[in-house]
């Protein structure tokens, strides 16, 4: 009798462990208590071997799930009684085979069981379907049809579930196991790929409209500041009158608004003119967070410099400090990182220096110095002098000690424009200077360079054939300059607070946490 069950689709509960397991019946061994099934599915997934065996102290429950058409006409007229191979019980005509009795192997229960766990009567019903019929009826499903995959078919009245129900059904069909998962469809791969694309894809084309969504006319449609008003007129009716747990008072009553860039603490009033001087020279500037710096006359800076050059500021850290900081400014006008990095050395910046036998020259030869030690190339003019000041010699020596080139004719200036050209030509007392044929070379090459043109410390007189700049860098306090000077940017020399008040100057420092600050015309 164990051979009419061959054929015959199952369903063994391993237990936890193991899990489930369904195929078709291959083998029955009587003797050693086996069963083995043909192409299994292990939990709802495809088993890679083609063949499993199953001791009986293994199954936990034994579930038929098909049989086939002559095994089931052959077992109904067989006797109820079978003491040998698998035991059978027959209810309404049907057979319903049970694993051999042993200590370890638990029966199927039987239709009494069944009916004494559950209260409501079932009915016949139809035989669940095989998981291969259900992978065909997958590939068979119109275009338009969908199907979730975490989802499964309805349960029909009277299905049983759990560990101690059975169906009443002529095929003696059980409910697929709680946790099993739906395989995956067999078949052909273009196949399945069509399949799986109808299920995620299944509308068709032609639904999908020809015009595109409009969103600037649906963005149109709502209005912010009428919907800001609204709320605002809300807000006051309800601080107005008290109305509502969550009032906000009334606006006056309201806490102030800040920005990201604001500070939240209370703080002393803002004081936007912090430096006073003695002799106002004419005209007024302001930074960028708003703080007032007059301009001062030529006098009073010149004092200022003698005064902190008596406490202890030479010339000598003056020139260091007016050079680093001019240097840093020209770096920036180079293009600062994006210009001077490992990976752009074939385009080095070319920097034209032109600067006479006075203090001023010396301050931008200082400025050359420091521009070639960051692999800028330098040119510097200076013309031959029999005798020079010695901060001039001092500085010249130094910037001879680094790659930068020196030249003294105008004639070996470069033809082609620079990247950026230094004016240091000018002094504020010497001008008999500008009459000089080297003076007015000089002017006219940059003049007819196309370069833009960086004036350090320049003086307040205007000349008319002087070179026209771009930017201006001031030191400590600014002049009174012109038009002609373009863009004024001042820089810190480190002239203590205490030499101001000196000189009778009220001074709190603009610069902040920089060295070179901008400055606006008021």
């Amino acid at each position: 009798m164990a051979g009419d069950w061959l054929g015959s689709i199952v369903s063994i509960n391993c237990g936890d462990i193991l899990g489930v397991y369904q195929g078709r019946v291959s083998a029955v061994d009587q003797l050693n208590q086996t069963i083995s099934l043909t192409q299994p599915f292990h939990n709802g997934v495809k088993c890679l071997v083609p063949e499993v065996t199953f001791r009986a102290g293994d199954i936990v429950e034994l579930k038929i799930l098909e049989i086939p058409v002559d095994s089931r006409r052959q077992t109904i007229n067989q006797l109820p009684e079978n003491t040998t191979g698998m035991n059978t019980d027959y209810i309404n005509g049907t057979a319903k085979p049970r694993p051999i009795e042993t200590s370890n192997v638990q029966n199927i229960p039987r239709r009494s069981d069944a009916r004494s766990n559950d209260s409501v009567g079932t009915s016949p019903q139809p035989c669940s379907k095989s998981y291969v019929d259900r992978q065909n009826e997958g590939l068979n499903q119109p275009k338009n049809f969908r199907r979730r995959h975490n989802s499964s078919p309805p349960k029909s009245h009277g299905q049983s579930v759990g560990r101690n129900q059975e169906a009443d059904t002529a095929g003696s069909s059980s409910s697929r196991y709680p946790n099993q998962v739906t395989p995956k469809k067999s078949g052909p791969k273009n196949g399945q790929l069509k399949a799986r694309d109808d299920e995620c894809f299944g509308d068709d084309l032609e639904e999908i409209p020809d015009t595109d969504f409009d969103f600037e006319g649906n963005l149109a449609l709502f209005d912010k500041a009428a919907v800001f008003e609204e709320i605002e007129t809300r807000e006051r009716k309800v601080g107005g009158t008290g109305v509502g747990s969550k009032t906000r008072g009334t606006p006056n009553e309201r806490p102030p608004t800040y920005r990201h860039d604001e500070n939240i603490l209370e703080s002393e009033p803002i004081v936007y003119r912090r430096i006073i001087v003695p002799q106002p020279g004419g005209k007024e500037y302001c930074t960028d967070s708003g703080l007032v710096v007059p301009s001062i006359s030529y006098g009073l800076h010149k004092k200022l410099l003698s005064v902190a050059e008596k406490h202890g500021l030479s010339v000598e850290k003056r020139l260091e400090m007016s050079g680093v900081c001019a240097s840093q400014m020209a770096l920036t006008l180079l293009g600062g990182p994006n210009r001077l990095n490992p990976k752009n050395v074939h385009q080095r910046p070319i920097v034209a220096l032109l600067c006479g036998p006075h203090i001023k020259g010396a301050q931008g030869i200082s400025c050359g110095r420091h521009l070639a030690n960051h692999d800028v190339d330098i040119i510097l003019f200076l013309p031959n002098f029999v005798k020079m000041l010695e901060p001039v010699t001092n500085e010249l020596n130094l910037f001879c000690r680094t790659e930068g080139k020196q030249v003294s004719n105008v004639k070996d200036l470069p033809n082609c424009p620079v990247d950026l050209v230094i004016n240091c030509l000018d002094c504020h007392e010497n001008a008999f200077l500008r009459d000089q044929p080297w003076y007015r070379a000089a002017v006219d090459w940059a003049n007819q360079n196309r370069a833009p043109v960086l004036g350090i410390d320049p003086p307040v007189a205007d000349p008319e054939q002087g070179i026209h700049a771009k930017w201006s860098l001031q030191l400590g306090l600014p002049l009174a300059l012109g038009e002609q000077a373009g863009r004024v940017y001042l820089c810190d020399i480190g002239i203590p607070q205490k030499v101001f008040r000196e000189v009778g100057i009220t001074y709190h420092s603009p610069f902040g946490c920089k060295f070179v600050i901008p400055l606006h015309s008021m």
